[in-house]
């Protein structure tokens, strides 16, 4: 079972929003505007002067990968970074994937794990003896600085995280962005989330009943007329092809609900924002990106690192060097 933060983040683990109480978000919130400023000033900082993390990714990453590294470097720390372990690193050899995980260890104060399978982040929790594990997406799994991030972008625009609108548009079966932004909106009260998606990529079942059990209300449709018109965002996610087994598997699923202006004039409203983790592969037309709804390059990006500032700096202890 993942430990619960209950306020104290310093050493622990984070592998998924199930740790995460509404306060403790609220915590990471509030100091990710700190780390705004300080990332927004281009100040020189010492705030993890002396620590080393860790990039671990088994998987191809720009945007997670990018931001971790750049989140140490903006506070005066530095970085291990291992990219594609299985080819270049002992790994290659047949090194244990634990035994990784304990080499690491010993050159670094904490480790970002990115890999494509469900339940590597907890293994490599399980492994460490020393240091802490951050989930830096696990297949189709968990995401948690990536919700934490989108959560970040929905609050900055309605100032709120409960009583909202949404429509998650794409692959919902296989998302772990969607699957962990799920989560973190179920956290909170009366948030109702309509799920756009051929029948093919629905949310699996036993999901689907997990969140029977929360506030959260799902609501599945598989046509953009029954969109609502009065959501307060849209978060539109390609078909993950890496999830599939075949590619012809994937060529038959990757259509999906392209947002267009016109589509966006016909089913969108004037005070929504539109949010796409990224990277956009069919998913919204370059025209939309000048319509001020549009927040995926703009705040929605830039939030990922500042979450990623503030969550390392808790996760040291050191997030009281910051005023």
């Amino acid at each position: 079972m993942t430990t619960l933060i209950n306020g104290n983040f310093k050493s622990k683990d984070i592998l998924s929003l199930d740790q995460f109480s509404p306060k403790d978000i609220e915590k990471v919130l509030k100091l990710s505007r700190k780390m705004k400023v300080i990332a927004t000033k281009a100040r020189p900082s010492k705030i993890l002067e002396g620590n080393i993390v860790a990039l671990i990714f088994y998987e191809p990453s720009s945007r997670t990968f990018g931001s971790f590294s750049a989140s140490v470097k903006q506070l005066g720390g530095q970085t291990v970074e291992i990219i594609n372990p299985k080819e270049f690193s002992s790994v290659n050899k047949g090194e244990s994937f634990e035994d990784t995980i304990r080499v690491f260890e010993s050159y670094c104060d904490a480790i970002v794990l990115r890999h494509p399978q469900i339940g590597t982040a907890k293994a490599a929790s399980e492994a460490a003896f020393f240091v802490p594990i951050i989930n830096a997406g696990d297949g189709a799994g968990d995401h948690p600085t990536q919700t934490l991030q989108d959560l970040l972008t929905i609050y900055e625009k309605f100032g709120k995280l409960d009583n909202l609108t949404g429509v998650m548009a794409g692959d919902v079966l296989n998302s772990r962005t969607i699957h962990s932004l799920l989560q973190g909106l179920s956290i909170f009260k009366n948030n109702t989330i309509y799920l756009l998606s051929s029948n093919k990529l629905r949310l699996a079942k036993n999901d689907l009943a997990k969140y029977k059990k929360t506030d959260i209300k799902i609501i599945e449709i598989t046509k953009p007329d029954d969109i609502p018109s009065n959501a307060n965002f849209w978060y539109w996610n390609r078909v993950q092809k890496e999830r599939f087994a075949s590619t012809e598997e994937y060529e038959k699923a990757k259509k999906i609900f392209t947002i267009t202006p016109e589509f966006l004039k016909k089913y969108g409203n004037k005070n929504m924002i539109l949010m796409d983790p990224l990277p956009r592969i069919g998913t919204i037309d370059p025209q939309i990106d000048s319509d001020p709804r549009a927040v995926y390059l703009r705040s929605q990006i830039r939030n990922g690192m500042y979450i990623r500032m503030a969550l390392i700096s808790l996760i040291l202890g050191k997030d009281k060097k910051i005023k």
